[in-house]
């Protein structure tokens, strides 16, 4: 049963970054480490020059457990658009070890979804794309 819905997770990765227009795949590495876990690091190139990189460990046994993650968003220039991850260096925050980076700082976050942060990437490269150009 674990591996079956780890292979189903796995396709609707598969399936979100294969959506995604205007992109090609530099890595994309599954490290099935046992029945029930799977690691992922993947990095997306958009054609506008941003790069999405999201690395992650799951494992699922009753449900799904983030053991680690980190979805880092950068433009063209390498300056950073996102990155949601939950190493534990902001104790302090809400939603510990869960956070966001971004160019104003850190705030507290919900751990997102590797889909939710895939297509949150999408949202603003296509709005990067649209304010960068003009």
């Amino acid at each position: 049963m674990p591996h079956d819905v780890l292979a189903e997770y796995l396709k609707e990765v598969e399936k979100a970054i294969g959506h995604l227009p205007d992109v090609y795949l530099e890595l994309y590495e599954e490290e099935i480490l046992a029945n029930e876990r799977v690691n992922l690091r993947i990095r997306v190139r958009f054609y506008n020059g941003c790069l999405l990189q999201l690395n992650e460990a799951v494992i699922f046994q009753t449900k799904f457990e983030h053991l680690g993650y980190r979805y880092h968003f950068q433009d063209k220039n390498s300056e950073l658009i996102f990155r949601y991850d939950n190493t534990p260096h902001f104790p302090d925050l809400p939603n510990f070890p869960h956070h966001k980076h971004d160019p104003a700082g850190t705030e507290p976050s919900k751990s997102p979804s590797i889909l939710a942060a895939i297509a949150e990437a999408a949202e603003i490269s296509r709005k990067y794309e649209r304010t960068k150009v003009s």
